[in-house]
């Protein structure tokens, strides 16, 4: 794996870097606000399957696309008012969305499901290598139930990507909150930087996860 050290460095030619990798059909570790990602073209399809195999992620958990722009991201949810709602509150941040599946994405990225996580990171550098690259199929850069990376000293069981982009402990160290709007009412996957309280404020009352408790207020 070639580690490149981008801390105060142009993210121009990091992005490059990045760029020429994925191209290849290779995969790159790249921090973003929350937490690193391993990502690679999504159109490739044995990039896809190396990701998996890289961080031995059981085959059912899908990958989630991280975009340079929210605009972009509204245009793989079209018609979709709670997708709408959380990108002019959320985005670009510590969000990732869930909607349907366009039929121009593959189900080798949503592992075989119908829908999508959609993430536009607040990443100066991430930004820059997404609007390099084009959208980045992606997921959290560690081996499969073992704790997130968040760039707090140089983590031996990172996967094996083709190229690591160290940049340093990440803004937030933690990952992004999920939200699924795909269906007629918006329902919480994961808690994570943004706070149950925060997501209902904009959307009203959402579903929680069977094992979650809701806290009084």
């Amino acid at each position: 794996m070639r580690v490149v050290e981008a801390k105060g460095g142009p993210a121009q030619v990091v992005a490059e870097m990045a760029a020429r990798v994925v191209q290849r059909g290779g995969t790159v570790i790249f921090p973003t606000d929350t937490v690193y990602g391993i990502g690679c073209d999504p159109l490739t399809a044995r990039a896809v399957a190396r990701i998996f195999a890289l961080k031995n992620r059981p085959a059912h958990k899908p990958l989630s696309l991280h975009l340079a722009s929210v605009e972009e991201l509204l245009e793989y949810a079209p018609g979709n008012a709670f997708a709408r709602e959380l990108a002019d509150s959320f985005m670009p941040g510590p969000l990732t969305t869930i909607v349907r599946r366009p039929p121009h994405v593959e189900r080798t990225v949503t592992a075989g499901a119908d829908t999508l996580g959609l993430r536009v990171p607040k990443h100066a550098l991430c930004r820059a290598i997404l609007e390099r690259c084009g959208p980045l199929a992606a997921t959290s850069a560690n081996l499969s139930g073992l704790p997130a990376y968040t760039g707090d000293s140089f983590a031996t069981e990172l996967p094996d990507a083709d190229l690591f982009i160290d940049d340093g402990p990440t803004p937030l160290g933690a990952e992004s909150t999920v939200v699924d709007v795909s269906g007629a009412v918006p329902r919480l996957v994961r808690e994570g930087a943004i706070s149950v309280v925060m997501l209902e404020h904009v959307l009203g009352r959402i579903e929680l996860p069977d094992d979650r408790l809701r806290g009084p207020g």
